[in-house]
């Protein structure tokens, strides 16, 4: 069970409360071609495919393109809002697998894949990823983080 921390209104999760095969709670997207300025402006990513019309239908896709590094920020907010305050991103790593397009659902999923002790600290291991509004998995990944022990804190 994770509890809030009072002090600051946020949430604490334990080692002792996931199990594998848990679901982390999804994160839906529903970006637009503004999302795509504002990122763009943000990362100073200016490739012309995110933004340009023209250039995007030159390639070959019927509209601009998602940035691969926004879905890997999408894909990093799941892993770091399930894990609450007290956890620690320890590795993500994502692969683009298909491209990806504004004004079309993007959900972020993913679930324990394994967990350990090492040290005196929790250890879990998660398979995310970002479906597609035809369900396909667009950019899969897998994430390490390290949540408290409860006997310990």
């Amino acid at each position: 069970m994770a509890i809030t921390n009072s002090a600051v209104g946020t949430q604490i999760l334990f080692f002792e409360d996931i199990n594998i095969g848990d679901q982390l709670p999804e994160i839906v997207k529903n970006p637009d071609t503004r999302q795509l300025v504002m990122y763009a402006g943000a990362s100073q990513d200016f490739v012309a495919i995110h933004y340009d019309l023209n250039v995007a239908k030159e390639a070959g896709h019927p509209t601009v393109i998602i940035h691969g590094a926004l879905k890997s920020a999408w894909l990093g907010e799941l892993v770091t809002s399930w894990m609450g305050v007290d956890g620690r991103l320890l590795e993500l790593d994502v692969s683009y697998r298909a491209i990806d397009f504004p004004n079309s659902t993007a959900t972020c999923v993913g679930k324990v894949l394994d967990a350990r002790t090492e040290h005196g600290v929790g250890i879990v291991e998660l398979e995310i990823g970002l479906r597609n509004s035809e369900g396909i998995i667009s950019t899969p990944g897998r994430a390490l983080v390290s949540l408290p022990i409860r006997e310990i804190v």
